[in-house]
């Protein structure tokens, strides 16, 4: 009982060592700005994609990521490869729902919106 009472107390004297909040600070805090969500190695390449009017490689798309901001290797040894197979299995699992379709052996366009 005693270290029920000692602990009710703590927690008392914590609350009033805080000080009060007002609906000001309140409002602050729930104002403040989000961070920018940073991008997919996919959702990257598919706004890439979207800005050239032509097929690209993977190598060509994570350059392109790479120069613009949008995206870059975390000190990954082959990010093209990765993003290959990213896309190849977006293919797959979504068909033709899909924001890829190949063109050519290694190069990717962008589906048009429908």
């Amino acid at each position: 009982m005693a270290k029920k009472k000692a602990g009710q107390a703590a927690v008392k004297a914590r609350k009033a060592a805080e000080p009060e909040k007002t609906q000001g600070q309140e409002a602050e805090k729930a104002k403040a700005p989000k961070k920018e969500k940073k991008l997919s190695a996919l959702d990257a390449a598919a706004k890439v994609l979207g800005e050239s009017d032509q097929p690209m490689g993977c190598n060509e798309m994570i350059e392109a990521m790479s120069k613009k901001g949008y995206w870059s290797s975390p000190n990954g040894q082959t990010p093209a490869a990765t993003l290959y197979s990213a896309i190849l299995r977006e293919l797959k699992k979504k068909g033709a729902e899909s924001r890829f379709k190949k063109t050519d052996r290694g190069k990717f366009a962008l589906v048009a919106a429908k």
